[in-house]
């Protein structure tokens, strides 16, 4: 079983920077693709991006690219999420989450979320 836990969020103002976490345990880890996605107050969760973990070709939203970076180290199992220029959209629970192979048809790892509050 693996398990994800994510940290890193907080309160931060407008126009600030934080750096997400998301360390993975458990069995011999190795997935395909790691990703992060948010869910804000009354809305459903939305993908911000994801990245492979045998090489790192990674992909964006198109409300993170330019502003986000994901990136991983395979070494530590860690996926971390690089948040620039944050607003009050940004505002959400930020999940982690792991796709086990190129077959599975969705994420089947999800960590249990950490807040990211932007202030205005």
């Amino acid at each position: 079983q693996v398990q994800l836990v994510e940290s890193g969020g907080g309160l931060v103002q407008a126009g600030g920077s934080l750096r997400l976490s998301c360390a993975a345990s458990g069995r011999t880890f190795s997935p395909y693709k790691m990703g992060w996605f948010r869910q804000a107050p009354g809305k459903e969760r939305e993908f911000v991006a994801a990245i492979r973990w045998s090489d790192p070709y990674t992909s964006y939203a198109d409300s993170a690219q330019g502003r986000f970076t994901i990136s991983r180290d395979k070494a530590k199992n860690t996926v971390y999420l690089q948040m620039n220029s944050l607003n009050a959209v940004d505002t959400a629970v930020y999940y982690c989450a792991a796709k086990s192979t190129v077959q599975t048809t969705s994420y089947d790892y999800w960590g249990q979320g950490t807040q990211v509050t932007v202030s205005a």
